[in-house]
This record gives structure tokens, C-alpha cells and sequence, in this order.
């Protein structure tokens, strides 16, 4: 594989690693762009009512942008879900629809009461995620949290998609607002399955010692039956109400399992980098002794590990990633394009302490070390 191609890959390994600090990737809704943002890089957006045309739609109210000349807009079906249904006609309710400059047609976003409109203007000024700052991402949660699980179904949905997106050091600043008993039903609710990530990190954040033993139970048939299924958010939920003593059993059922699934494995890191990278009840360096731990035990995927290590600038694990590189151990190949953008990064902030190291240098200069990977042989799916 060309060079540049090796360090666009890591890029994006790396990219997906640090997510963290900019969204919870526990969450479904961390990579996917919200009703919310659809507001804040829309140009325009207004509510409106249908016309005796399918496709025209009256204004009612300005949420962003100026008011069409003609009162009228044309729109489109929504982005998601089926063909739009004519839900305003017979609810009496209005519908949200957006509008790029570049776009001829609205996109309807969904049906909402106009008493909204001061919530929707609210959001619509908000901030693109990614020019988003702590302060901001605060604000912005405390702005959608009363209208999680609220009987208008799109404030419902808005709310739940900025909160699955916003930064899991943004969730924990929420204690103090969350009611307990509403999150338990939440999660209980079999009706409410798809979201249930973000409703066990909140349980996390405000449950009490009863919620920790449902969740270890549940923890534990998942380990029997070698489950992954919401596994990453169960694990974070766990650790926020047991703290750094609950890292001895992620260590012995995971770190050290080798009987686990690369699904199972890999939710289990997320849980221990979204924990790291919130500076939250998990020290960092608590984390990293884990981490280093997995290394040993997983060589095939030890690399899965290398680019939170790299944006932490922890070199600890230089020694390791170099001798597992330069044995024969099958590993799986993103594991061993990350390891080898790990050792190029480091050797790129410290080119005097490298210079030396020649067993170091042949692994990064080799231009065979990361290809090799792509053979079967060193492939080793679980």
C-alpha cells in the first residue's frame, strides 16, 4: 500500500478515535447530521400548512431567513422515512421545512405546533457542531433536554438527536437536571429499543447503586452470550456509577478474554476512550493501564488502541508496537496500519530520539511492514 494511502487510513482511524471530544460515538446518533443542524446550515427555514397543492405550502412563520414574497413555498418529501403524508391537513399542526440557497425546493423536516416557534428560532442560531466549544455544547444540551421524550414528536426527536450527539463530558454536566425515574422508564421501554444508548449513559450519570447492579447483571449475560448489543454504553454507564474499582472486571472480562469477539472488544474500548477522553470518574492513566494490558493479550488487534495513545501523546507503548511489528504474530490489518501511523507519529515529534533506534526506524521506513498485513495469513478475523 503507497505511503500516502497508509496515512490517509490512519487519519481516519484516528479521526473516528477522537470523535469523543467532538461527539459521543456511543451513540447512534453521533456520526449522523441532526434535525437540529439540518436548522443551523439550512438558509431558510419557515413553518407552513399545505395548500389544496400537494407541493405548495402556505408560511405561517419565519423561523430563519426572510419571508418568501408570495407567502407560498414549494416542498419536497422529507429526507427520511416514507413519502410525506399530509400530517398537517388533519392535525391542525404546522410543518417544518428547511431550504439551502443552492436548492430550488423546501425539505419538510416534519410536523410541530407553532408554539415552538421560539425553541426552533433558538436552534436554528446555534452553531455548526464541528465550530461548536464546550460553553456551547452545554448550552445547546440544556436547550434540547426538556423536550426529551416530549409529546410533540419531531421537539421529541430533536431533542434526542442533539443529545446522542453532543460529547459524552457534555451528558455528565446534566446530572442535576435529569430525573431518574424518567430515565429507568426510558430504558425499560421496549418501544424505546433504538435509543437506548443514550439512555443507559444517562442512567450512568444519574442512577443510584440498584441501577448499577441491573446494569452488571445485564453486563453479565451479555459476556455469556457473548453479546455486543449496547454494549460500549452499558460498560461507560457501569463505570460512572462503580468508578475506577469497576476496571478490574472490564480488564478480566475483556482486556484479558481472549474469547472475545472483535465486536465485543472493540465496544469495550469505545466505553474505556469515551471515560478517558471525558476526564471524568475514569483517570486517563487508569485507561492507558488497560490499553496497555489489551496490547499484550490481543496482539492481532493491538493497534485498535494506537490512535487514542497518539492523540493522548502517550509513547509508552512504542517498545510493544515495535517488537509485535517486527514478529510474525498475525494481526489484522487496520490494527496494523495504526500501529504504524502511531510509530510515524512519534518518530515525527521526536526525530532525535528515534534516530538512533534502528529497530525502530526499520519498522517505520519499511515500506512491506504495514503491506504484509493484506495477506491472509495475517489477517485474523474473530
Amino acid at each position: 500500500m503507497p505511503r500516502p494511502m497508509i496515512r490517509g487510513l490512519f487519519a481516519v482511524v484516528l479521526l473516528c478515535a477522537s470523535a469523543a471530544v467532538i461527539a459521543c460515538p456511543l451513540c447512534m446518533g453521533a456520526f449522523q447530521q441532526t434535525k437540529a443542524q439540518e436548522l443551523v446550515t439550512a438558509s431558510h427555514a419557515v413553518l407552513a400548512v399545505p395548500t389544496a397543492e400537494p407541493s405548495r405550502f402556505r408560511v405561517i412563520e419565519v423561523v430563519k431567513g426572510e419571508r418568501p414574497a408570495s407567502g407560498m413555498v414549494e416542498g419536497g418529501y422529507p429526507r427520511n422515512g416514507p413519502a410525506f403524508e399530509v400530517a398537517g391537513s388533519t392535525s391542525g399542526k404546522s410543518l417544518l421545512l428547511v431550504r439551502d440557497d443552492l436548492l430550488p425546493t423546501w425539505t419538510i423536516l416534519g410536523t410541530i405546533g407553532a408554539d415552538h416557534l421560539g425553541w426552533l428560532r433558538k436552534l436554528a442560531a446555534g452553531k455548526p457542531a464541528a465550530e461548536m466549544s464546550p460553553d456551547d455544547w452545554r448550552l445547546n444540551a440544556a436547550l434540547v433536554l426538556p423536550y426529551l421524550e416530549s409529546r410533540e414528536p419531531l421537539a421529541a426527536e430533536i431533542a434526542y438527536g442533539e443529545l446522542a450527539a453532543v460529547p459524552y463530558a457534555t451528558l455528565r454536566t446534566l446530572k442535576s437536571r435529569l430525573a431518574a425515574p424518567a430515565v429507568r422508564r426510558w430504558v425499560a421501554d421496549p418501544e424505546r429499543l433504538a435509543r437506548q444508548p443514550l439512555y443507559l449513559l444517562l442512567l450512568g450519570i444519574t442512577g443510584n447503586a440498584q441501577d448499577a447492579n441491573g446494569l452488571e447483571q445485564r453486563l453479565e449475560t451479555a459476556w455469556l452470550s457473548n453479546d455486543a448489543t449496547n454494549l460500549s454504553a452499558m460498560i461507560a454507564a457501569d463505570l460512572e456509577l462503580r468508578g475506577p474499582s469497576r476496571m478490574a472486571w472490564v480488564d478480566e472480562k475483556y482486556m484479558r478474554d481472549q474469547r472475545r469477539s472483535t465486536r465485543e472488544l472493540e465496544a469495550a474500548l469505545l466505553s474505556l476512550s469515551v471515560q478517558a477522553n471525558a476526564n471524568g470518574v475514569i483517570p486517563r492513566e487508569r485507561v492507558i493501564q488497560s490499553y496497555r494490558m489489551f496490547i499484550k493479550e490481543h496482539r492481532d488487534l493491538a493497534g485498535f488502541v494506537a490512535p487514542d495513545l497518539a492523540t493522548w501523546q502517550n509513547w509508552d507503548a512504542v517498545p510493544d508496537y515495535v517488537a509485535l511489528m517486527k514478529s510474525s504474530a498475525p494481526q489484522q490489518y487496520p490494527s496494523r496500519v495504526a500501529i504504524v501511523g502511531y510509530l510515524r507519529e512519534y518518530v515525527r515529534q521526536y526525530p532525535n530520539a528515534s534516530a538512533t533506534d534502528v529497530s525502530l526506524r526499520g519498522v517505520v521506513d519499511s515500506p512491506t511492514g504495514v503491506a504484509r498485513a493484506a495477506s491472509p495469513v495475517n489477517t485474523v478475523p474473530k
